[in-house]
């Protein structure tokens, strides 16, 4: 019931509202003696954090991590790890109007279907600040698979129809949308701040790489890696489709074309994404995510109120122009949690060194 925890071993549970007093995560899973401060958790929320480029949200939030437990002189302790953000910046009085309201496009009707009650500030728990605890989060697993040399990076391909020509991965960490295509990171912006200015929203996509992950992580039948890769992947609100290798593109293909051929040195290509029969193949993990445009919006809306009666309205409130890039640290923590809680269900399978296919 709830569904707020995630993980079988490594295993996160998420708590708190968009404007709550704060917001965390408790960690339950994490081996002991391993390095863990609050800078490493911090970097990742830096982000992740409100108030940080063009089209972001103006709320401002240093979201600064507190540990309440499972840390101790800057090992983990193997008990569980619980992690605290206060929300400072919060300002609920552009919501009040609509609290007998459904905002098109986001959970207000279904919370009320479910629960009979919601929290309309912000969204309260459909509210992407929710993802505070799951980067928090991600920031204690990819401390775990840094172990093991695995790297996640997750980068923007396409922004409002606009789309990277060339992967040029320094390029990166060169602009602020995180995309891998400097020019194309150029009309992204431009389009960022034309969206913006006409009260409307972008969508996008972003690609997940992860590089030196071993052969053998994955679970059959059905907790195959691809799975539990795009279930974390789509509990994040703005994602509504993931990929996997070449994806949808494997539907056009034929099947000696769309197989990878092996050598001695490995595969020869790479249109499975890395994962074969929901196992880790050894090769570079390779998905992408639809990330739908943010239903805040300026522009006036059709809908209805609590009686079920038309009304329109126009959403006030500090809003994201797109989800990305902040959407993109959020993806690499789902992404490291369950790379995390595979590699310690393989470990639990198998005492000692990863299967030999590791380096393929």
């Amino acid at each position: 019931m709830g569904g707020n925890s995630f993980g079988t071993i490594f295993k996160i549970t998420t708590w708190g509202e968009s404007h709550g007093k704060a917001l965390g995560v408790v960690i339950d899973g994490c081996p002991p003696r391993m390095d863990l401060s609050a800078e490493d958790i911090q970097e990742e929320l830096d982000r992740r954090r409100p108030g940080r480029g063009k089209g972001s949200s103006p709320r401002k939030e240093k979201d600064r991590v507190e540990f309440l437990s499972g840390v101790y002189e800057g090992k983990t302790t193997g008990t569980p790890i619980s992690l605290l953000v206060w929300n400072e910046d919060v300002d609920s009085g552009s919501y009040e109007e609509l609290q007998d309201v459904f905002r098109p496009g986001h959970a207000d009707f279904t919370y009320q279907a479910k629960y009979g009650i919601r929290d309309h500030r912000g969204g309260g728990r459909a509210s992407a600040r929710e993802t505070v605890g799951r980067v928090a989060a991600g920031a204690v697993a990819k401390k775990i698979l840094e172990k093991e040399k695995i790297d996640v990076m997750a980068y923007t391909v396409e922004l409002g129809g606009i789309r990277a020509k060339k992967i040029d991965y320094p390029e990166i960490e060169k602009n602020d949308l995180r995309c891998p295509d400097g020019d194309a990171a150029k009309e992204m912006a431009q389009e960022i701040e034309k969206t913006g200015l006409q009260g409307n929203t972008l969508g996008g996509i972003v690609e997940i790489l992860v590089r030196g992950c071993p052969a053998g992580l994955g679970e059959p039948v059905f907790d195959k890696l691809e799975a539990d890769l795009a279930k974390g992947l789509m509990s994040i609100g703005a994602v509504r489709g993931v990929e996997v290798g070449a994806g949808f593109r494997t539907a056009r293909m034929l099947g000696s074309e769309c197989n990878d051929p092996m050598g001695p040195r490995g595969f020869e290509k790479n249109d499975a994404g890395g994962i074969l029969g929901g196992i880790s193949s050894g090769a570079d993990i390779l998905l992408r995510v639809a990330v739908k445009p943010i239903p805040s919006i300026g522009l006036e809306q059709k809908t209805v109120n609590h009686s079920m009666r038309p009304v329109t309205i126009k959403i006030q409130g500090r809003h994201d122009v797109s989800a990305i890039p902040r959407i993109n640290p959020v993806c690499e923590a789902m992404v490291a949690i369950v790379l995390a809680d595979h590699l310690l269900r393989q470990r639990a399978i198998i005492d000692g060194p990863l299967a030999s296919g590791a380096g393929m």
